[in-house]
C-alpha cells in the first residue's frame, strides 16, 4: 500500500502540472505515454524491443498520436491511411526477411497495438487541445466509475460480470459504478456547465462512456488473461503499466469524440 501511494503522488505530481500546462509539454507527456503502451504490449507478446520490427511499430504509433494540425502540413495525397499501411506494408515485409521468424500474427499484433494505444492518446491530445474541461470530464467518467464499482462490488457484489477474464468484478459493481459517474457526472453539468449539450443529453453520453470505459478496463483484463500476465508493465510500482491506468480512457476518449464532444 506504502508502494501504491508514493507512486500515484509522484505520477500525479508529474501529470496533474502537465495537464493544466496543456500545449506541447503535455503533448510530449502524451506521446512517451504511448510509446511505453505500444512497448508493455509488444513486451507481452514476448518482442523484442530494440528491433527493426519494433521500431516500425513505435514509429507508427507516433504517427497515430500526432496531433491533427502536424498531420496536415503533410502532402494530400499521403492520407493517414495511406501511411498506416506504408508502416503495415514495413511490417509485412519484415517477415520475409527474417524468414518468419517474425511472423504473420506478429504482424497483427504490433498493427494493432499501433491502432489501439495510438489512435487512444491521440484523442487524449484532441481533448486537450480542446479544453481543459473536456479531459477533466473524461476523467471524472473513469475515476467516479472505478470507485462506484469499487465500493458497491465489494458491499453488493454477488453476480460476476466476466468471470473467465476477470474474476473480481460483480454486476452490482459495474451498475453502480456507471450510477455513481451519472450522478456525479450530472451535478458536475448542473454547477458547471460544460457547453456541450443539454443536461438530458450529457446524461446519456455520461452513462455510454461510463460503460464504454469498463469495456475498456475489460479488453485490457482479456489481453493480460491472454498473456498470462498480471500487470502490463512494470513502470507504475503497485499500479502496474501506463496501460493498467490508462485502459478506460482509451475507450472512453473515442467515445466521447463520436458525440462530438471535441
Amino acid at each position: 500500500m506504502k508502494q501504491r501511494v508514493i507512486t500515484a503522488v509522484v505520477a500525479l505530481c508529474i501529470f496533474i502540472p502537465l495537464l493544466l500546462w496543456g500545449g506541447i509539454p503535455f503533448d510530449i507527456l502524451t506521446f512517451a505515454m504511448g510509446l511505453v503502451a505500444i512497448g508493455e504490449i509488444l513486451l507481452m507478446k514476448k518482442m523484442i524491443i530494440v528491433s527493426p520490427e519494433s521500431t516500425i511499430t513505435f514509429l507508427g504509433g507516433i504517427f497515430l498520436i500526432a496531433p491533427s494540425k502536424m498531420i496536415d502540413i503533410m502532402p494530400n495525397y499521403l492520407t493517414p491511411t495511406f501511411i498506416i499501411y506504408i508502416f503495415v506494408m514495413l511490417l509485412l515485409l519484415r517477415m520475409v526477411f527474417t524468414k518468419n521468424r517474425f511472423n504473420f500474427d506478429d504482424v497483427g499484433i504490433a498493427t494493432m497495438a499501433m491502432l489501439y494505444v495510438g489512435i487512444g492518446f491521440h484523442y487524449l491530445i484532441v481533448a486537450r487541445a480542446t479544453g481543459l474541461n473536456v479531459v477533466l470530464y473524461a476523467l471524472l467518467i473513469v475515476w467516479t466509475t472505478d470507485s462506484g464499482a469499487y465500493i458497491f462490488g465489494k458491499h453488493f457484489g454477488k453476480h460476476k460480470l466476466a468471470p473467465h477474464i476477470s474474476p473480481n468484478k460483480t454486476w452490482e459493481g459495474s451498475i453502480g459504478g456507471s450510477l455513481l459517474a451519472t450522478v456525479v457526472g450530472t451535478l458536475i453539468v448542473v454547477f458547471f456547465p460544460q457547453n456541450f449539450y443539454s443536461l438530458l443529453p450529457m446524461i446519456v453520453i455520461t452513462i455510454i462512456a461510463s460503460i464504454g470505459g469498463q469495456f475498456g478496463d475489460l479488453v485490457e483484463s482479456a489481453l493480460k488473461r491472454h498473456y498470462g500476465v498480471k500487470d502490463s508493465g512494470k513502470i507504475l510500482p503497485g499500479h502496474g503499466g501506463i496501460l493498467d491506468r490508462f485502459d478506460s480512457l482509451l475507450f472512453v476518449l473515442p467515445i466521447l469524440h463520436l458525440f462530438n464532444i471535441f
